[in-house]
């Protein structure tokens, strides 16, 4: 029974393979994510998931460390930018994601109602209240790294927008922004290992959002850091257990997501010996737990509905490191093939009609369809 299923799963990614290497029109338009785009109706309807969850104040889950009977207060009085959404970095990424939409799609028929809601978030006095919230007691790893980048990449979502909103949003998100980079700066040089997980954790997410952020803004200092941190963990890594994927509640995978990184930190020919030697059998299809989506029984439940994301997810890493290998290296078919059977497997699951998925997958499936 095993080797039948072994041998169904390399014919059929041997035959994505082939249509991948020898494409008609239609199989080139799906090779470079024709066969998915962030379409004007399906931005609409993303849109909507968004609004209705940055004001949506419960169900929330906070994770704040409480340290008098002072501390305990409405979601919306300790965060007053980012309450919604049911957790803080769902918050933060809902609001990146209307950011996107409304730059890409401008004339959205919610276009409107978004920057109403954007302004009524992003003001100066809500995000000093977010900037000094790291400042209590025990709120140092508050959100580290998950919120951490994606605060930063609303940041860089923000930079260099020419909009009279969109330029007043990043001045006032600046002083939590500064907040975060200190936290990157302090903090890496004390973490001597990588956190290999495929939730919330992953050292491998926090420092390539992290790293676009610095490049985009031209923060020289920061950068260092995370190529120094990023090479430090992971440039002598060898034969990635990926077999071992996905864990039960997993939203990223481990080891593409730490290739999602290193694609941006190794010069091109370093990273395709890298990668090569960190999965050295992607190309003949294997591992298969790896290649082939993940199987979500339940949207309902906030645990293992994350393997939609982590489909999602997987489909940007794969077609970010398939576009960083060589042409004619076998792998960059295999991981395309495997990138849009797995972006098909989630993209119509993003509303399930359970906030548990919804609060915040249309996040990752708006990265996934936008990320060039």
């Amino acid at each position: 029974m095993a080797m039948n299923m072994k041998r169904c799963v390399r014919t059929l990614l041997a035959g994505a393979c082939v249509a991948l290497l020898h494409p008609g029109p239609a199989a080139a338009a799906e090779a470079d994510g024709g066969g998915e785009r962030l379409t004007a109706e399906r931005a609409g309807a993303f849109a909507r998931l968004a609004l209705a969850g940055i004001g949506k104040e419960y169900p929330n889950k906070p994770a704040d460390v409480i340290n008098a009977d002072a501390d305990v207060r409405p979601p919306r009085e300790i965060h007053p930018a980012f309450y919604g959404c049911y957790d803080w970095h769902s918050s933060v990424h809902g609001h990146w994601m209307l950011v996107r939409l409304l730059r890409r799609h401008p004339d959205l028929p919610h276009a409107t109602e978004i920057r109403a809601a954007l302004a009524r978030n992003l003001t100066r006095d809500n995000l000093a209240a977010e900037a000094a919230f790291f400042a209590r007691p025990g709120a140092k790893p508050y959100e580290r790294p998950y919120g951490w980048a994606w605060l930063l990449k609303l940041a860089e979502e923000l930079h260099g927008w020419d909009d009279p909103q969109g330029r007043e949003w990043g001045e006032n998100l600046a002083p939590l922004v500064r907040v975060i980079e200190q936290g990157y700066l302090d903090y890496y040089p004390k973490q001597t290992y990588p956190t290999r997980s495929g939730v919330h954790s992953s050292t491998a997410f926090g420092l390539a959002f992290a790293l676009d952020w610095a490049r985009t803004s031209g923060h020289a200092a920061l950068e260092r850091r995370i190529v120094e941190r990023a090479t430090t963990y992971y440039a002598r890594d060898r034969d990635l257990p990926a077999a071992w994927e996905p864990d039960g509640a997993d939203f990223f995978s481990p080891s593409l997501m730490e290739a999602f990184l290193m694609r941006r930190v190794l010069p091109a020919a370093e990273f395709r010996e890298w990668f090569a030697g960190c999965f050295p059998r992607v190309a003949a299809g294997e591992p298969e737990n790896l290649l082939a989506p993940a199987t979500v029984t339940d949207r309902s439940d906030p645990q293992l509905v994350h393997l939609d994301g982590l489909n999602l997810s997987r489909a940007w890493c794969m077609r970010s490191v398939a576009a960083a290998l060589a042409e004619d290296d076998p792998a960059r078919a295999v991981l395309a093939a495997s990138a849009e059977t797995h972006a098909a497997a989630a993209l119509p699951h993003v509303a399930s009609g359970d906030y548990a998925g919804e609060h915040w997958l249309a996040s990752f499936a708006t990265y996934l369809l936008t990320e060039e």
